[in-house]
């Protein structure tokens, strides 16, 4: 399974699963990823920490602890 921390920068990629419990599994629904949502990757840091994405046309950055929660096809 892949996940949103390891998509390429210019990749676009589809959300199958938001893995994580309670409050940070709700903060990342909150932001509007949510399953089936589809998130372009617009830039990776040089350490790869954070990852800006697009979604739901807004721009957003995400920690790559986070990325790794979110399961993308």
């Amino acid at each position: 399974m892949n996940t949103l921390k390891e998509a390429k920068c210019g990749q676009s990629v589809t959300v199958t699963k938001i893995n994580g419990e309670g409050p940070v599994k709700r903060r990342i629904m909150d932001m509007g990823i949510t399953k089936g949502t589809e998130i372009h990757v617009i830039k990776v840091a040089p350490l790869g920490d954070p990852i800006e994405v697009s979604v739901r046309g807004y721009e957003l950055s995400l920690r790559k602890a986070d990325a790794e929660m979110i399961t993308v096809l």
